[in-house]
């Protein structure tokens, strides 16, 4: 795992407002399962891609920029994903 994945989920999901259950409903997984991958107990990038996929979206990362590690905590956040 990336050492930062489990925090860039964490800082994007609290900065968008969101709480763990509602990027769960969002990436249509279950609330644990995300919960693992945000305290690093699961990967994110080594889950289905249908998954991983779904979980970045539901953040309203970018894949391409996801996938190539260009993310990195702190980021700016594009708030217009904010339901």
């Amino acid at each position: 795992m990336r050492v930062e994945e489990k925090w860039i989920l964490k800082d994007y999901r609290e900065k968008l407002g969101l709480t763990q259950q509602q990027v769960a409903d969002k990436a249509k997984i279950q609330l644990r399962q995300y919960q693992r991958f945000e305290a690093g107990e699961r990967n994110l990038s080594s889950s289905s891609f249908n998954i991983a996929c779904r979980v970045i979206e539901a953040l309203g990362l970018n894949l391409s920029k996801y996938h190539h590690g260009d993310y990195v905590f702190g980021d700016e956040v594009d708030l217009s994903q904010k339901d």
